[in-house]
């Protein structure tokens, strides 16, 4: 699950034992503000032992950017303001010991495909230069809103093997994000199709972690917005095969889905256990 950081940023392996999660996502810091809060030593030595403690792979656990930064922006202060976010948020889970950040391809904002990815290549590239390799960068499709990029597998593919050194940089596949922005998962045949054209674009074995949502959006809707998991359109056929198959390759899921009167995290991580032995 993506769990709290709330009280102190240990308490996220406590959240995550709780619930009984074999991996985890945090947020190191407020996501919705610029501004973060210095990880004490003290916070960092606990996390690293609460973790050990437990029975989570460090391997299972990543970090999230928080929403403001773009780094696809045109716009110089912006872009750099965003690419410094980056910078700390990579030196901010080294502290923590946590191995993967996860990060929104950002915005265009107008100025065209192109420029966006070179702004990107050219924030992951001095992103990688200026932090310790012990962090890996997983770009995450997105779901095709206006003037983002990377939601196209192949073009998603352009990006990555762009990028230097190629050790520094993953991916972060989002079954929501996909599905919205037109790739079919309803059924086992859809769901192997779509995975297999992910696999020739770009390659399973670049694949880190797996944000797994249902969708509230139809498909090819460009919307981002997570539903339950078998309560949306994508349902519980083809999340199942993607369950199965993430877990044969032994590749991390973490749910960032709702919590609401219909079910808490605990209920949509029961529903992903049935749905394992579909």
């Amino acid at each position: 699950m993506h769990v709290s950081i709330a009280g102190s940023i240990d308490r996220a392996v406590d959240n995550a034992v709780a619930m009984d999660c074999t991996a985890f996502q945090i947020f190191t810091r407020n996501p919705r503000g610029w501004e973060a809060k210095p990880i004490s030593s003290k916070d960092a030595a606990s996390f690293k032992e609460k973790l050990k403690a437990s029975k989570i792979d460090r391997y299972a656990t990543v970090a999230h950017m928080p929403y403001l930064p773009n780094l696809s922006s045109p716009d110089e202060d912006p872009f750099a303001k965003s690419l410094g976010s980056l910078i700390d948020e990579i030196k901010r889970c080294n502290k923590l010991g946590v191995p993967f950040i996860v990060a929104h391809l950002g915005s265009h904002k107008g100025a065209g495909d192109k420029k966006g990815i070179e702004k990107l290549v050219k924030a992951f590239t001095n992103a990688a230069k200026n932090t310790s390799d012990d962090v890996m960068i997983l770009l995450e499709n997105t779901s095709g809103q206006q003037n983002s990029v990377g939601s196209d597998f192949e073009q998603l593919a352009s990006i990555l093997f762009e990028l230097k050194p190629a050790k520094r940089f993953g991916i972060c596949f989002d079954t929501c994000h996909a599905f919205a922005a037109g790739y079919d998962l309803r059924t086992e045949k859809a769901a192997s199709l779509t995975l297999e054209k992910f696999d020739k674009a770009i390659g399973f074995e670049h694949v880190r972690i797996l944000h797994l949502n249902d969708s509230k959006g139809e498909m090819g809707s460009n919307r981002d917005r997570h539903e339950h998991i078998g309560l949306g359109n994508i349902g519980d056929i083809g999340l199942s095969y993607i369950i199965r198959m993430a877990n044969s390759k032994k590749i991390p899921i973490i749910l960032e889905t709702p919590i609401d009167e219909r079910r808490d995290d605990i209920g949509n991580m029961k529903k992903v256990r049935e749905l394992d032995s579909l």
